[in-house]
């Protein structure tokens, strides 16, 4: 699954990333966001030359529910069964966007502890999660746009720590990810594969990362040292 990631670059390289003419542009670096929350995504809307940013909350209410609640147990949707399932299906012809993240963190059991591991591109290179979005309208006519991302099983590097894995979308998918002519599910399918592992790095990170209420770049610093001292990377 994807619990937790990293959302901290600024506006200018998330609009460089994704070519983004708009959006919000006063952002405030975020070490630890999790479900429930405002996160950045980018959308494209049919007419338009040009990708936008927007703010969505994480957990996605699908625009016939009755109860918003809902929104809680739906932060992820499963790449083998997203285009089949009711509450997905529509946005994932229709309403899909790409969540900005420049990590993300796994937890690893062993009995009753769980150990937390920081994922990212080797480069550094901002990421974008698949994901998509539904616009929900309350019995008021408040209307809250929320996201989900989309999982898919964990490449060689994840999976000594987790089964689950967020889709990274490869930058030259990215466009026609976003495009909503693009409704071939078939096709789409095709692309929530695994991420190259070895593209990608992994290390040991604080458990202060368990606890939703922390938030400081002191998460995403290495915890593990090898002998020498250096940080215990996992590539």
């Amino acid at each position: 699954m994807c619990g937790r990631f990293v959302q901290v670059s600024p506006f200018h390289v998330i609009a460089e990333t994704f070519d983004i003419k708009g959006g919000p542009t006063e952002l405030h670096p975020r070490y630890n966001v999790s479900p429930g929350q405002s996160v950045l995504a980018v959308i494209r809307h049919a007419g338009e030359d040009s990708n936008r940013l927007v703010q969505f909350q994480w957990g996605l209410i699908p625009s016939w529910s009755k109860d918003p609640a809902v929104g809680n147990r739906m932060i992820n949707a499963r790449a083998e069964t997203v285009a089949e399932k009711p509450g997905f299906r529509n946005a994932f012809r229709k309403r899909r966007c790409l969540v900005a993240a420049d990590g993300f963190y796994e937890w690893r059991r062993t009995g009753k502890t769980k150990t937390p591991f920081y994922a990212r591109l080797k480069t550094g290179r901002l990421m974008g999660f698949a994901g998509l979005y539904e616009t929900w309208v309350s019995p008021g006519g408040e209307a809250l746009q929320t996201c989900t991302i989309i999982t898919t099983r964990a490449n060689a590097l994840l999976e000594a720590v987790h089964d689950r894995m967020p889709v990274i979308v490869p930058v030259n998918r990215q466009a026609p990810w976003l495009d909503p002519a693009l409704q071939d599910a078939g096709a789409l399918i095709e692309w929530l594969e695994p991420y190259p592992p070895g593209e990608m790095e992994m290390y040991e990170v604080s458990r202060a990362v368990n606890f939703p209420r922390n938030d400081s770049p002191e998460l995403i610093h290495p915890s593990a040292q090898n002998a020498d001292g250096t940080s215990r990377v996992i590539r």
